[in-house]
C-alpha cells in the first residue's frame, strides 16, 4: 500500500484523540515548542536590546549633565546634589547593562542550547516530530484497516437495505395496481351486464 493509501486510511471520524490520525494534534506540539522557543528567543533578544538603549541613554545623559556641571558656576553642597543624580544614573545604567547581559548569556543561550538539544531540525522537518508520526502511524495501521472494514461493511449494509426498501416500495405499487385493475373490472362487469339489459328505446 502506498504512502498515500496509509494516510487516506488514517481519515479520522471525529475529534476524538483516539481516532485514526488524530494524534496529529499531539505531534504538532513539537513543532509548536520548537516555534514558540524561537519566539522566545526573540522577545528577550528585543528585551535586552531595550535594557542596552536604555543604559546607553543614561550613560550619555549622565555624561553630558557632568560635563555641564564641572564647566558651570554650581558649587558646594548644590553641586554635590546635583552629581549625585548623576551618580545614581551611572548606577542605574551599571545595572541595566548587567540585565541586559544576564538576558543575552544565560537566558538566551540556555534556550538555544535546549532547543538545540531538544529538536534535530532539517531543511525538511523536525525528526522527533517524524519519528513520533511515523510511530503513531505505525501502531494505528492494523486496527485502522480493520475501522476501514467496518466503515465499509456499514456503507454495504445501508445501501442493501435501501435497495430492499426500494424493491418493496415497487412490488407494493404494482400489487396495489394489479388490484385496482381487478376491482375496476369486477365492478364494471355487473355494471356493463346489466347495461345490456336494458331495451333500445332510445332508438327509432
Amino acid at each position: 500500500m502506498s504512502h498515500h493509501s496509509d494516510d487516506n486510511m488514517l481519515i479520522a471520524t471525529s475529534d476524538s484523540f483516539w481516532e485514526p490520525g488524530n494524534y496529529k494534534k499531539t505531534t504538532k506540539r513539537i513543532e509548536d515548542g520548537y516555534k514558540l522557543c524561537q519566539e522566545l528567543m526573540a522577545l528577550i533578544n528585543e528585551r535586552a536590546e531595550i535594557e542596552k538603549n536604555y543604559a546607553k541613554s543614561l550613560k550619555s545623559w549622565s555624561k553630558k549633565w557632568n560635563d555641564a556641571i564641572e564647566k558651570g558656576p554650581e558649587y558646594g553642597t548644590t553641586e554635590a546634589a546635583w552629581k549625585g543624580v548623576l551618580v545614581e544614573a551611572d548606577r542605574r545604567c551599571d545595572l541595566h547593562s548587567k540585565i541586559r547581559d544576564n538576558l543575552m548569556n544565560d537566558v538566551l543561550n540556555k534556550i538555544k542550547q535546549w532547543q538545540k538539544d531538544t529538536y534535530h531540525k532539517s531543511m525538511i522537518h523536525i525528526k522527533e516530530k517524524k519519528d513520533m508520526d511515523d510511530s503513531f502511524k505505525k501502531a494505528q495501521k492494523p486496527w485502522a484497516k480493520l475501522l476501514q472494514k467496518v466503515e465499509k461493511a456499514k456503507t454495504d449494509y445501508h445501501t442493501a437495505c435501501k435497495t430492499e426498501r426500494s424493491k418493496k416500495c415497487k412490488t407494493g405499487f404494482r400489487n396495489r395496481k394489479k388490484k385496482y385493475k381487478n376491482v375496476e373490472k369486477s365492478t364494471n362487469r355487473p355494471y356493463t351486464k346489466s347495461i345490456s339489459t336494458i331495451p333500445n328505446t332510445w332508438k327509432i
